[in-house]
């Protein structure tokens, strides 16, 4: 099937990644193409399978997946990474979005929920909590991109403020009657001016300055 979304399992328990692959492979457009036990065997895996999304645990012996997050990211892999995870404090779920994290839920969310949270980071999405958007948005307060807003164009700024909504970039491009790559140059713009690691921060930037819907 063309639209299947390839998903890589990491986490250090076996039980998890059986309960996951077990739910997950009845759903018809999600396929489990591989496990992992840690960061640096699912950083290895990631590159050989090529997985669309990447479920993460974040505390794990040796790599955890913040490190592996980062690993990724120096790699350039195309992954959408959700970390799934049973820390509900701040503290350690932050590092992980900071890392390049697409958002995260908890290990006893809703096996319906969790396809839709996989779905939705596929296309393009950003999940996250109020209370740790909020947070997040304290942190970069005065960081990266400050001060930046007047280098973006008018139609930067409305691809930025699609972002902050939560739109893939079909979405954007289908809302701005553009194509695709247009969208994707835009977005390469956005990142660049600013000063930005990726579309999470992006998100986060628009709300501080109120460039969101």
């Amino acid at each position: 099937m063309a639209d299947t979304i390839k998903v890589l399992l990491v986490d250090d328990h076996q039980v998890v990644r059986r309960g996951l692959r077990t739910f997950l492979e009845v759903q018809d457009d999600i396929e489990v193409v591989g496990e992992a036990a840690d960061g640096t065997e699912g950083v290895a895996l990631a590159g050989e399978l090529q997985p669309d999304v990447i479920l993460m645990d974040v505390k794990m012996p040796g790599m955890d997946g913040v490190e592996a997050l980062r690993r990724l990211r120096e790699l350039d892999h195309r992954a959408r990474v959700l970390v799934v995870t049973s820390f509900t404090e701040q503290r350690t779920v932050i590092p992980a979005l900071r890392a390049g994290a697409a958002g995260y839920v908890y290990k006893d969310i809703d096996p319906d929920a969790l396809a839709g949270a996989i779905r939705s980071v596929h296309a393009g999405h950003v999940l996250l909590q109020p209370e740790v958007a909020g947070a997040l948005l304290s942190q970069e307060e005065g960081v990266s991109g400050a001060g930046r807003a007047g280098s973006l164009t008018d139609r930067e700024r409305e691809v930025l403020g699609l972002i902050a909504d939560g739109r893939a970039n079909r979405e954007i491009a289908r809302a701005l009657v553009l194509s695709e790559k247009t969208v994707k140059t835009h977005v390469s713009n956005i990142l660049m001016k600013l000063d930005l690691a990726d579309r999470t921060q992006a998100a986060l930037w628009a709300v501080r300055h109120g460039l969101s819907g």
